[in-house]
């Protein structure tokens, strides 16, 4: 078991925290240790929260299952076992196809996938690219099935999990064992391990 670089606070430790976090009791169904570790500066897990809440609010058509799978494979083109956890477990919690969430590495070619979600899944590995794999072939084709304000809410997701996946990885924050479990079901066979978040 990997020791985190900074041990998370209890759940309880700031009033106004512990208030917002609650939102993650919906999208998780536990204050994720992130969160908890955020929170030794209140102010950034406060900021943090309110930007994730932001993000993931529903406006139309971009849905929360969609977000949450946007940010998987954001969270796979960086590399971070904690992140890819959370959002195959938040996918399902918010109702993504069981064929989505078991062929989402094949999501160019699947049934499964829309034209428009192949759109958005497909600028999401891009731009999460390092260096940053956008171009106009993707630009265009994304900007053929969504308006201005959902491409702001896709990158808004893949730029939340940018932020996510450099505080997670290199934090190295233990899962908890809802994520473990997710992982374990869905990401295994793909060769997702808990690796340093153990």
């Amino acid at each position: 078991m990997s020791v985190p670089l900074v041990a998370p606070l209890r759940a309880d430790a700031n009033s106004e925290v512990a208030q917002l976090a609650t939102f993650f009791n919906e999208t998780l169904g536990f204050c994720p240790n992130s969160v908890l570790t955020m929170q030794h500066r209140p102010a950034i897990a406060t900021a943090f929260i309110e930007l994730n809440k932001a993000v993931m609010a529903n406006h139309g058509r971009v849905t929360s299952a969609l977000k949450r799978l946007i940010g998987y494979l954001s969270s796979h083109a960086a590399g971070c076992q904690y992140c890819q956890a959370h959002t195959i477990l938040a996918a399902e919690r918010y109702g993504a196809a069981q064929e989505q969430l078991d062929h989402i590495w094949e999501f160019a070619t699947h049934p499964a996938f829309s034209a428009a979600e192949r759109a958005a899944l497909a600028f999401a590995v891009a731009a999460s690219a390092v260096p940053n794999a956008v171009n106009e072939p993707i630009s265009d084709t994304l900007r053929a099935h969504w308006n201005e304000g959902e491409i702001v809410e896709i990158l808004g997701v893949v730029s939340l999990f940018g932020y996510l996946n450099r505080w997670n990885d290199s934090m190295g924050t233990t899962l908890e064992s809802g994520a473990v479990a997710a992982g374990q079901q869905h990401l295994a066979g793909q060769g997702w391990s808990s690796g340093k978040h153990a």
